[in-house]
């Protein structure tokens, strides 16, 4: 038992370590001007989304509930975080942070209006009430005077600049950094197994005592508050908010990193958000065709790997160099038995 606890301490401060040397080297790197203020845009871009995936994830993944209208729930964090910035009167580096958390929390207080409801349906009908509440978000923002209509919401301030591009990334690296180690805590934790349980059979855990209510709306909460974090940071990175880039197919992108990743696999999420916010990037001279692009993988990752890239498995680094080490040692001892 204590072996084992050594083994996990030690792969949770291998990956620490890792995460905390990318994030130097990148850091570094934007600083001296190699990744220039594009590309940082680019790369607070992928924190962002992979946040959104992570959060989708924990209810289309973990929890097992098709959700189709996380896009709302980014909206709400969006309008929230840039409202309080603009009208707070604090300075920004005081009011983001604050911002952000209330972002959060107005998403979550959102999903909790829409969970209690719709969490008592499944599947389709589940899927169907989201993508409502996410469009009945995105219409009504159009016509709230607060949020400035169909105009958008401009004059948004970010604590970037031409002269220092790296603060946005940095907050939005190190919050995607903490969400994914909470996410990968809970799925380990009780809580966790619990939500797990509930995916697999509802049934079962129901007649186990697990409280499916609580769990199922817990879980739907809190990726709708991760969403609303997600969405503060957007608003302060870009400077603008526009409802028409929270429609039904920004859920739609969103769900598409999930399945293309795996489904119940933070580390398959992490993986395929960078790869195709990236992707999209790139290729914004095609991006009418963007949509199609995404269609095609997905087809082509239903067809040849129905389980997504990871499926359900995580990837660990020291994971990944004791099964090498591992194989190194059974293949020489093979080769002693067979020269025995």
């Amino acid at each position: 038992m204590g072996s084992i606890k050594k083994k996990t301490g030690l792969y949770y401060i291998v990956n620490t370590v890792l995460v905390a040397l990318l994030f130097v080297i990148l850091l570094v790197l934007i600083n001296t001007g190699v990744i220039n203020r594009y590309n940082t845009q680019i790369l607070t871009f992928v924190c962002i989304n992979i946040i959104l995936a992570v959060s989708l994830n924990l209810v289309t993944g973990i929890l097992g509930q098709l959700v189709l209208g996380h896009a709302g729930f980014m909206l709400v964090g969006a309008y929230a975080s840039a409202l309080f910035t603009k009208n707070i009167g604090l300075p920004l580096s005081v009011s983001f942070p604050i911002s952000l958390m209330l972002g959060g929390l107005l998403a979550a207080a959102f999903g909790v209006i829409i969970g209690i409801p719709a969490l008592r349906l499944k599947g389709d009908y589940l899927a169907i009430i989201t993508l409502g509440f996410g469009e009945i978000i995105r219409v009504v923002s159009y016509n709230l005077e607060i949020t400035n209509g169909a105009k958008a919401l401009d004059g948004i301030k970010s604590l970037s600049s031409r002269q220092n591009p790296s603060p946005m990334f940095i907050y939005g690296y190190l919050t995607a950094a903490v969400i994914i180690v909470l996410l990968f805590t809970f799925g380990r934790s009780r809580h966790g197994r619990a939500v797990i349980s509930i995916r697999e059979d509802e049934i079962a855990a129901e007649a186990m005592g697990v409280n499916t209510v609580y769990y199922k709306l817990f879980a739907f909460v809190f990726a709708a508050f991760l969403a609303g974090i997600a969405g503060g940071l957007f608003a302060h990175n870009y400077g603008t908010i526009d409802p028409a880039k929270f429609d039904f197919n920004r859920s739609v992108e969103i769900l598409i990193m999930v399945v293309l990743g795996g489904m119940g696999s933070i580390t398959g999420s992490v993986i395929s958000a960078g790869a195709l916010t990236i992707l999209s990037e790139k290729l914004r001279e095609f991006s009418q065709y963007r949509m199609i692009l995404y269609a095609v993988i997905l087809i082509l990752v239903m067809l040849f790997k129905p389980s997504g890239l990871m499926g359900r498995y995580e990837i660990s680094i020291p994971g990944l160099m004791h099964r090498l080490v591992r194989k190194i040692r059974d293949r020489k001892k093979v080769a002693k038995t067979g020269e025995a």
